[in-house]
């Protein structure tokens, strides 16, 4: 009896991890996952151009002023906008489920391959670049995970082969 108690438990964890991994398969997500991580990635490597690397720093690891927050969180919003190409509450709409998810990515990625602590230890601009190009790899490897095929998601814009090699 204690069995059947925990089926319907089993089943909607099942189904809702299930969605999730078919949902974030699907090519309009990886395109705005992608349009999301490349504005996070043009807002972050600005400011470490500017040599604001403690602030990059700070705002993944959530310790950032909240004025600061807001304001790249700001320009990280309207650089997708403008990679989306939306307009109104659909682009606001999409902006507002998919930052998120990528910078959730983001932080857990970096947690995972030790970011922060190589942050602190980097001194140059050019590490600091060099670590966050690192990131953006590794967090796009979490948003769409190829499950150990090897499979890479192609540009829109490369040709095919006309014939596969024998």
């Amino acid at each position: 009896m204690k069995n059947i108690s925990l089926l319907p438990h089993f089943l909607r964890t099942a189904g809702q991890l299930t969605g999730l991994a078919a949902w974030q398969t699907g090519r309009l997500f990886r395109k705005a996952a992608q349009s999301a991580l490349e504005s996070v990635q043009e807002v972050l490597r600005a400011e470490v151009q500017k040599g604001n690397a403690k602030l990059v720093r700070d705002f993944l690891t959530n310790t950032a002023l909240p004025a600061a927050r807001t304001l790249l969180l700001e320009r990280m919003t309207a650089r997708l906008l403008v990679r989306l190409g939306l307009r109104g509450a659909l682009a606001s709409n999409v902006v507002g489920w998919i930052l998120p998810v990528v910078l959730e990515q983001l932080v857990k990625a970096g947690r995972k391959s030790g970011f922060f602590d190589k942050l602190r230890e980097q001194e140059t601009v050019q590490d600091t670049l060099q670590r966050l190009d690192e990131l953006k790899r590794a967090t796009w490897k979490r948003l769409s995970p190829d499950h150990g095929s090897g499979a890479e998601v192609l540009p829109d814009d490369t040709e095919l082969p006309r014939q596969l090699p024998a």
